[in-house]
């Protein structure tokens, strides 16, 4: 008896892993065929001399890359404006998101007005900023009124700035609505005996809320790092595949080399992004876990 119960408790094992199986194998060979297996053939590709001869040079175009000017110039630009304008969205997205779960006037003003761009198409948003930043634009006549001379913000020193400000512009309403949900789901038994005790409001932010909300820093962040790298969109459509050598980046890098059909110069390229990308978001996760695991569960 307890043999055939083992049995059938196998069986039904068996046929439930079968299912999962089954239910899980779409979504699996999507991922095979349209993710794993065309990296598969970009890391060949970075291995080896050229497409119709296929042999072996092993590191060698990746040690030509990094001796190529365009390539250290857009690796540089990335790495700076990743840098600025991705905690300049957390942060930021983090002080509204606190801002309004306050009681202040006209809140539901402000949320609308901060998502507004998530509806606006991208044409329209490049269009708004060309007519606000060009160099006879709406911006220089404001300077011109306090008797300052007129800058050309897309090819100057400060075109970074207006890149970062169109980035915030475009993606600050998404995260703050996230940080939002999840300051409301702390909970409020912690800040009530925090208030009880005394504690300062800067106690409660960093001891409390903040420890709450790492798991949607965390989310937050990538996806701020990942909106970063398709900045190439808004900067296309305002300069062009040649901008000022401050907003040239590590796409624009890929686009003008795939136009030139370099595919190894190409895919050295793709995988080096490939493995930063994998080595910040792994230290993302490590920072995270020490920071955020005494609240987990």
């Amino acid at each position: 008896m307890e043999k055939k119960l083992k049995s059938a408790k196998l069986k039904t094992k068996l046929l439930d892993y079968f299912r999962s199986v089954c239910f899980l194998f779409p979504s699996l060979a999507g991922v095979l065929v349209f993710f794993i297996a065309p990296f598969i053939v970009v890391v060949y590709y970075s291995l080896i001399d050229n497409v119709t001869d296929g042999s072996f040079v092993g590191l060698y175009n990746f040690t030509k890359l990094f001796s190529n000017y365009a390539f250290r110039l857009a690796a540089k630009n990335t790495l700076l404006f990743s840098a600025t304008a991705v905690p300049a969205a957390v942060i930021l997205a983090i002080v509204l998101a606190l801002m309004l779960e306050c009681r202040i006037p006209l809140k539901s003003y402000f949320r609308t007005f901060f998502l507004s761009p998530m509806m606006v198409p991208v044409a329209s948003i490049v269009l708004i900023w060309q007519v606000l930043f060009n160099k006879y634009g709406t911006v220089n006549e404001i300077m011109l009124l306090f008797g300052k001379e007129q800058i050309d913000w897309l090819n100057s020193e400060y075109c970074r700035l207006v890149v970062v400000l169109l980035f915030l512009w475009k993606n600050l309403g998404y995260n703050m609505i996230l940080f939002m949900a999840a300051i409301s789901n702390i909970p409020k038994e912690l800040l009530e005996v925090a208030d009880v005790e005394g504690a300062s409001g800067l106690y409660k932010f960093f001891q409390i809320k903040l420890r709450y909300l790492s798991p949607t820093i965390l989310f937050v962040t990538i996806l701020s790092l990942i909106n970063s790298f398709k900045i190439y969109r808004e900067v296309y459509q305002l300069c062009g595949a040649y901008p000022y050598e401050g907003l040239y980046t590590l796409q624009h890098f890929m686009n003008n080399t795939f136009s030139s059909l370099d595919y190894q110069k190409l895919s050295a390229a793709a995988v080096i992004m490939a493995i930063a990308m994998v080595i910040i978001i792994g230290l993302l996760f490590i920072v995270e876990n020490a920071f955020g695991k005494d609240v987990e569960g």
